[in-house]
């Protein structure tokens, strides 16, 4: 029959089973919640194995359910989670009661591998230690004047790369060339190494790359693979492969501190010498153990690496889909920088744009965070309930409940961006007058916000226009073909599955 046919698949037999587990675990605790005639609970959307079934477009999953209820539940064996696209829970959470919500131990067991003790896993006194650090560093002149060289220098070789392959009129693959260009420019900035790995010439650093962005992926099936303690404990599967990844990334990082520790033994008077890279003046200010300077590396590759390429990434596609767009970006850039004749030296058009030309961009500004509202670098943020609690939608949220907003999907809500939220118009983000305007970050969530906001926001802006203001003065971009779905990877970051083929052409 057809129904033995389907039970007898052991995927689908084992998530039957555990769904089932679900309702029972659910049902048994509402007979042992003494309180549950005094609470509400938000509406049911499924269980965490729905997401399993789903986890190759979980995002969309997501975005569906938030349409039928701004908040929900998925139901799990060992903790619900709830899900909201509703800013009002989104301020509380993230800055009303920010004590209440914390990454916990919950999701700081399923990142430590990979992020350690880093800003991005932990709580209490090593986060405020680092993102005092951290605040300080990124507020200082010194860094943003030496970040600006970085990214001028690294826009005009990423487009001296690109020159070749119009000229060829060959594909390319702009979001591996994003990744290896915000690669160089994060450790140059936050590390004072030049690993050029735009031009191919360091493997290590490719190595590095391919095994941080698997170990990324891996790391986010554990939300979902409730069997991975056992592999890790057997060394199976999924679990043996992200200790492989992480084997290669430690390799790595060990090797770059260690060449910064032995510059410090031999270099006279080291901490007398003016620094402008992140990891000097983190050594300046803190002796800390190997470990530690590894996390809080391994954190600032994610945040400066992975979320910069992946957004400009999805930037050429929107502009690739919206030709009109992508010609009145150019046609700005060259207005703001006083460009009216073709650029044929890459390095000193780039180093000729000024913070000053780069503020009067503001369609490039808005085009930018139009295409992070339909496509953000973190599509969804999580973190653990630390107390019981009441929502300001009246709705109940119980100690270990693991919370989330969701920034894919509420770019996506009709109720907060009206009915063309899934339209992609840059004009949304300006006045009258053509200047860019803030919206709630409650309500644009791509770089976070309350205590825990993005502390590079602005240094991301500045590297993206950049490198946007550079590539499009010089080139037009169309997909390699029009006709192939473009899709995420479900990993922590919104990658394109696959890369993005593009071709361009010279302006």
């Amino acid at each position: 029959m057809a129904g033995e046919g389907i039970l007898s698949h052991p995927l689908i037999f084992t998530v039957s089973v555990l769904i089932i587990s679900c309702l029972v675990v659910h049902i048994l605790r509402r007979k042992l919640d003494k309180n549950r005639f005094k609470r509400r609970y938000h509406p049911i959307g499924g269980t965490v194995f729905n997401q399993l079934l789903n986890f190759n477009r979980v995002h969309h999953y997501m975005t569906d359910l938030a349409r039928k209820h701004k908040t929900y539940r998925l139901l799990g064996p060992f903790r619900n989670e709830v899900y909201t696209a509703d800013p009002v829970n989104v301020e509380y959470m993230l800055k009303t009661n920010f004590e209440n919500y914390r990454k916990g131990e919950y999701n700081y067991i399923n990142l430590r591998d990979l992020l350690g003790d880093g800003i991005f896993a932990v709580d209490g006194d090593k986060w405020r230690q680092q993102r005092k650090l951290s605040s300080y560093e990124f507020s200082t002149k010194v860094l943003r004047d030496f970040s600006s060289v970085v990214f001028k220098n690294n826009a005009a070789k990423l487009a001296d790369i690109v020159s070749e392959s119009a000229k060829s009129n060959q594909p390319m693959d702009v979001q591996d060339l994003f990744m290896k260009s915000t690669l160089d420019s994060i450790f140059k900035v936050a590390f004072g190494i030049e690993l050029d790995c735009m031009c191919g010439t360091n493997e290590e650093s490719r190595r590095f790359s391919d095994a941080f962005d698997d170990a990324s992926a891996k790391t986010l099936w554990r939300y979902v693979d409730v069997l991975w303690k056992m592999k890790k404990l057997l060394n199976v599967g999924s679990e043996a492969s992200l200790k492989q990844n992480i084997k290669q990334i430690d390799d790595f990082v060990y090797k770059l501190i260690n060449i910064k520790i032995e510059l410090m033994r031999n270099t006279k008077d080291y901490y007398s010498i003016k620094k402008d890279d992140i990891l000097s003046r983190f050594l300046q200010v803190t002796q800390t153990d190997q470990k530690y300077l590894r996390d809080i590396i391994l954190n600032f590759v994610i945040a400066g690496k992975d979320t910069t390429a992946a957004a400009l990434s999805w930037f050429i596609y929107m502009l690739c889909k919206y030709p009109t767009i992508q010609e009145k970006v150019a046609e700005e850039v060259r207005e703001a920088t006083k460009s009216t004749e073709s650029i044929t030296n890459m390095a000193d058009f780039a180093a000729g744009i000024s913070e000053e030309a780069l503020d009067k961009m503001n369609y490039l500004h808005a085009a930018i965070t139009e295409t992070l509202r339909l496509y953000p670098s973190v599509p969804v943020d999580a973190k653990i309930c630390h107390a019981d609690d009441i929502w300001p939608d009246g709705y109940s949220i119980r100690k270990g409940d693991m919370v989330c907003y969701l920034p894919y999907a509420m770019g996506r809500m009709k109720f907060l961006w009206g009915d063309d939220a899934e339209e992609y118009k840059p004009e949304r983000w300006l006045n009258e007058d053509g200047i860019f305007l803030q919206d709630s970050p409650f309500k644009f969530t791509a770089f976070q916000a309350g205590p825990r906001i993005c502390l590079g926001k602005e240094f991301a802006y500045r590297q993206m226009k950049t490198f946007s203001a550079v590539l499009l003065s010089c080139f037009t971009f169309k997909l390699a073909d029009e006709n192939k779905p473009v899709n995420y990877r479900t990993m922590i970051n919104l990658h394109i599955d696959g890369g993005l083929q593009v071709i361009a052409l010279r302006r």
